[in-house]
């Protein structure tokens, strides 16, 4: 019996101080939802015992309890008052990015069918919120790739450092790790989720090009995570400070996600699907179809898989290669194997952190072997992510699909679809960064991790 939370038998103990979600006390029906998906699919609630932590609960932030719950007793922090005050203050620079699944789910609050793709209408909206700038996050994601991809052939070629590569970009499932799977955290990449490979981007290269305070910046994320919420206040997360020399200085300012952006357009009577569309502003706006992708389970290991073959063969890959079908379903654990050149490469796709569970427990056994896996915490991806709307509960595939279906569909009519042929890339490390894993890369672009494991109290 805990003497802090109540109800524990029936549904997930949060605390006050969750930086990522928070529950409505008085909004509570006892469903037992929360608690069942934290256990089936998140397997975080049920792997720990409240006596051993000191009555504190343990979360990776995914938000999945927040999507599930019915009457809204579970929902996101919200920040939005934060950027509405720096949006009011005169001294402030807001600056927006916005993540590649966002456009294939905002519309839906709006009564627009599931996938339909409003990257325009979302841009004008912020603009019209008071953004100074807005930011595409698959500029973001192309360097992920590009630093992710050079980290994988890397370990491949010269066989110093562990295999399999795990995908790093989804800060629910690097907490998991954390606490339950720390000695697994040297397989993680160490590059940067993609709204914190831009956000440091945005108060350097970004700053400097336009000869901008970067102390005056706001940077803002428009993401479908609540762990987002949390993984910018990790406190090794400002390295643009820095770069600075500026402690002060955080990489990432406030996240907001699609639902409170739907709120706040609500409020602010803003007719979403009369408003005239909008682009990006230029620098970091330029995305590839890769960067698009990663809003999709698989997504990250496709666009990865991409650039990594250029980088092994010297050539761009087969057309055969950009649609990895395997990737393409529900399954909680798929697999693919690539040939890159003289290397075989031994692939495999989770989504779920139970099945990642299920899949860790194999690759130790020795029962199966990778070279690169990709891990998702929510079911689908980010297109499920703990923020998106709730036009139906539970969240069903169907609408998964439409939102996964939207974000492939704009990978395959883009002219770009590689991130390494990006121009704004090219010109970013040409300008700055100089190239994948160079010094100031692995300063600005990359991270670390440690264990947590001693929460547990085990």
């Amino acid at each position: 019996m805990s003497d802090k939370h109540q109800f524990t038998d029936i549904r997930v103990p949060i605390e006050k101080d969750n930086p990522s979600i928070m529950r409505h006390e008085e909004l509570c029906i006892k469903c037992k939802l929360c608690k069942k998906v934290c256990t089936e699919e998140i397997s975080v609630y049920g792997h720990y015992d409240l006596e051993k932590t000191g009555d504190k609960a343990i979360c990776i932030y995914c938000g999945q309890c927040a999507n599930i719950c019915p009457v809204y007793s579970i929902t996101e922090v919200s920040n939005v008052k934060e950027v509405k005050d720096a949006i009011n203050d005169p001294d402030k620079i807001v600056v927006f990015q916005t993540s590649p699944s966002v456009r294939v789910s905002l519309g839906e609050a709006f009564g627009m069918e599931p996938g339909t793709y409003v990257e325009d209408k979302m841009v004008a909206v912020l603009k019209s919120l008071g953004a100074d700038y807005v930011f595409d996050t698959t500029f973001g994601a192309d360097l992920t790739i590009t630093e992710e991809a050079s980290e994988l052939v890397k370990r491949i070629t010269s066989g110093k450092n562990p295999l399999p590569q795990f995908t790093s970009c989804c800060p629910a499932w690097v907490e998991f790790v954390e606490i339950y799977y720390p000695e697994l955290i040297n397989n993680l990449s160490s590059s940067k989720s993609p709204i914190l490979m831009q956000g440091p981007t945005i108060k350097t290269y970004f700053a400097k090009q336009a000869g901008i305070d970067p102390k005056k910046i706001v940077n803002v994320a428009l993401t479908p995570c609540t762990a987002k919420k949390y993984e910018i206040t990790r406190a090794e997360k400002n390295d643009s400070g820095k770069y600075y020399n500026d402690e002060t200085m955080r990489d990432m300012d406030y996240v907001i996600t699609v639902r409170e952006l739907a709120n706040w357009i609500k409020e602010s009577n803003i007719d979403f699907q009369a408003i005239q569309g909008s682009k990006y502003d230029s620098l970091l706006s330029r995305g590839s179809g890769g960067g698009i992708i990663f809003g999709i389970t698989g997504g990250v290991m496709e666009s990865a898989i991409r650039t990594a073959y250029y980088y092994v063969t010297g050539e761009n890959p087969p057309k055969d290669l950009y649609n990895l079908e395997v990737v393409g379903d529900m399954d909680g654990i798929r697999e693919a194997q690539v040939t890159m050149g003289n290397y075989t490469v031994n692939i495999a796709i989770v989504h779920g952190t139970a099945n990642a569970r299920k899949l860790i427990e194999k690759v130790k056994s020795g029962e199966k072997k990778y070279d690169f896996v990709e891990v998702m915490t929510c079911r689908g991806g980010c297109i499920g992510g703990g923020g998106q709307p709730k036009v139906k509960i539970p969240m069903a595939d169907k609408v998964r699909k439409k939102r996964i279906a939207g974000l492939y569909n704009k990978d395959q009519n883009v002219t770009q679809r590689l991130a390494h042929e990006n121009p704004d890339i090219i010109k970013v490390y040409e300008g700055f960064f100089e190239k994948p894993l160079s010094p100031l890369a692995e300063q600005i672009l990359h991270t670390s991790y440690s264990s947590k494991n001693h929460i547990l109290g085990e």
